[in-house]
């Protein structure tokens, strides 16, 4: 039995909620994140909740605010929870952009998103109107699963190259030093700008999954977490092009529940993964977040959309995808949470 409830608060901000007798979704209205997927057996959601207080995007005021910082990226980390997308950037503005409105990784993760539900499915949709771009996200649920589908309209009259991205970022209780790490990725490059003071890869180190180089010798297995007492890393994983789905799958041996995405490689063949483990001591991170991001779109780096387009391709693979001019691209992808005794080696698509 699926119930939803179209107007609701969460952590102070108003939301709206799908469930089952098996997992509860909560999205935000302003933002559109995915902020919790509560699996009821565990009492455990994944994803990750900031420590700092949340506002709603239409509220934030830079002067008022400088808690959240002073840059492009504030007024997404006022509202920033769980499950966030990443269109038509992935990554920051440039100045010029910034100076014009946009924000850090795009306007899709702050403007205000319609909720409607029919016959069990939960839609999100929302107007970009900085970037010319109409946004519908539909979440259904199936037992232990959902099922979401998104698609994004080009209002704008010229075909242009966009990045996509599923910004998904897990957080405690469900992640701790103990979590393990499954997807299907091949070759991976650490990121090539710097990424904050404490870095431990090898900058711009090309490598297969999931042995990459440390930055003073010796290899770490990216299946795992650091457990140094500060980390900051930022990994680009190319997906497994013998693969039509790829995933991710990762575990948390304390609540003994399996999570993860299932999508479709020709859509998204690029998965990131961002580690933040109280490094970040600027506003509003004050030294205190461990975040993992695993990040699966269009794209390998967040990047401005200049830098997108100048890299072109990594491994012979294009990092972004061509919207036509009043065009419309469509995707579906699956999110899977299971109790289980130890980590799954995959996850298959449900249909």
């Amino acid at each position: 039995m699926v119930s939803i409830m179209p107007a609701t608060l969460f952590r102070n901000r108003r939301a709206s909620v799908i469930e089952n007798e098996h997992l509860r979704v909560t999205v935000t209205q302003e933002g559109g994140h995915i902020a919790e997927i509560f699996d009821k057996a565990t009492g455990v959601s994944p994803l990750w909740i900031p420590p700092w207080p949340s506002i709603e995007p239409s509220t934030y005021d830079a002067s008022k605010h400088p808690e959240y910082g002073s840059d492009a990226e504030a007024k997404l980390l006022a509202g920033i929870m769980g499950h966030n997308l990443c269109l038509d950037i992935f990554g920051g503005p440039s100045a010029e952009e910034a100076a014009a409105g946009l924000t850090v990784h795009g306007e899709s993760s702050v403007v205000p998103y319609v909720m409607a539900q029919s016959n069990g499915v939960l839609t999100a949709t929302a107007h970009l109107p900085l970037a010319q771009l109409s946004f519908e996200r539909s979440i259904q649920l199936h037992d232990r699963s959902l099922k979401i589908h998104e698609r994004v309209e080009n209002l704008s009259a010229w075909d242009r190259p966009i990045a996509w991205t599923q910004h998904v970022t897990l957080g405690p209780p469900f992640l701790d030093h103990g979590t393990q790490l499954r997807a299907s990725v091949t070759r991976s490059k650490v990121y090539d700008a710097d990424f904050g003071p404490d870095m431990y890869l090898q900058r711009a180190a090309e490598f297969d999954w999931p042995m990459a180089p440390l930055g003073k010798g010796g290899i770490f297995d990216l299946r795992t977490m650091n457990a140094a007492p500060a980390s900051s890393e930022y990994t680009a994983h190319l997906g497994d092009t013998q693969r039509e789905h790829l995933y991710f799958v990762a575990f948390s041996p304390a609540s003994r529940l399996a999570f993860g995405y299932i999508w479709k490689r020709a859509d998204f063949p690029w998965l990131g993964m961002w580690r933040e483990d109280r490094s970040r001591k600027n506003p509003p991170w004050g030294g205190g977040t461990t975040t993992l991001g695993l990040e699966f779109g269009v794209s390998p780096m967040p990047e401005s959309r200049r830098a997108m387009v100048d890299r072109g391709a990594l491994f012979g693979v294009r990092g972004y995808r061509w919207l036509p001019a009043k065009g419309q691209l469509d995707t579906e992808y699956w999110v899977v949470a299971q109790t289980a005794e130890s980590i799954p080696e995959s996850i298959v698509w449900p249909e």
